[in-house]
This record gives structure tokens, C-alpha cells and sequence, in this order.
């Protein structure tokens, strides 16, 4: 057997998803949603700025020009603490959860079109040349 006419074993798909504006400039993927998670976990995005090992500048960019493209607000001052921090808006919650939603479905929708194109093309053996 040849090695192009190996048969693999077991196959899958990966995919990225993630949401632009008009200009094709991003407005949540993977790294943004990983911001805001962290902003959540640690309330701080200063502390996800570290977790990420991002510059504080490169993290708080990112959220502004999200903020910008959506036209709402994503963090806000932590209230009732005069130490600082931040937490997310009622918004911040939506989209996490909206997004977060659209990749478990894309996720499922690909593997089953995955399997439907793929599988039986990938387990047949090659005609001999």
C-alpha cells in the first residue's frame, strides 16, 4: 500500500467561528471571548490582561473597538469598591451567550456535515492505479 493511499484511522473537523461588522472587523472570536471570560472570572481587566499575557493597553483596545463596532458598552467600573476593577454590562452576558450558543450549534451542524460529505468517501479504499 502506498503511503497516499493510507486510510485514516478517524478523522474530524475543526472549525473557528467569529462575528465581524460590515468592514469585516471583528467584533467577538475566541481571543475576545476569552477577555471577556476572564474579566468575568477574575473581575479585573487588568487580571485578565496577565492571565492573557497581554499588555493592559492591547486587552483594553480590544474591548474598546468592540465596543465601538456594537455600539455598546461591554465593561464598566466594578460598582461599590473604590479599589477599582471591572465587571461585565447586562450586554457583555447577551453576547457571551449568544456566541457561545452559535459555536456549540456550528460545532454540531459541522460534524454532522462532516460526516455526511466525509465519512463514506474516507473509508473506501482508493481504486488500484
Amino acid at each position: 500500500m502506498a503511503l497516499g493511499d493510507a486510510v485514516p484511522r478517524k478523522c474530524a473537523v475543526r472549525s473557528k467561528a467569529w462575528i465581524v461588522d460590515e468592514r469585516g472587523k471583528v467584533i467577538i472570536g475566541a481571543g475576545r471571548l476569552q477577555i471577556l471570560e476572564l474579566v468575568e472570572t477574575y473581575g479585573s481587566m487588568l487580571a485578565a490582561s496577565k492571565q492573557l499575557r497581554m499588555s493592559y493597553r492591547a486587552v483594553w483596545g480590544k474591548i474598546k473597538a468592540t465596543e465601538r463596532r456594537l455600539g455598546q458598552q461591554l465593561i464598566k467600573p466594578k460598582s461599590g469598591t473604590t479599589r477599582g476593577g471591572s465587571e461585565l454590562t447586562p450586554f457583555a452576558y447577551k453576547l457571551l451567550e449568544g456566541f457561545r450558543q452559535l459555536q456549540t450549534q456550528a460545532e454540531k451542524d459541522i460534524d454532522l456535515l462532516f460526516e455526511k460529505i466525509f465519512t463514506p468517501n474516507l473509508h473506501r479504499k482508493s481504486p488500484p492505479t
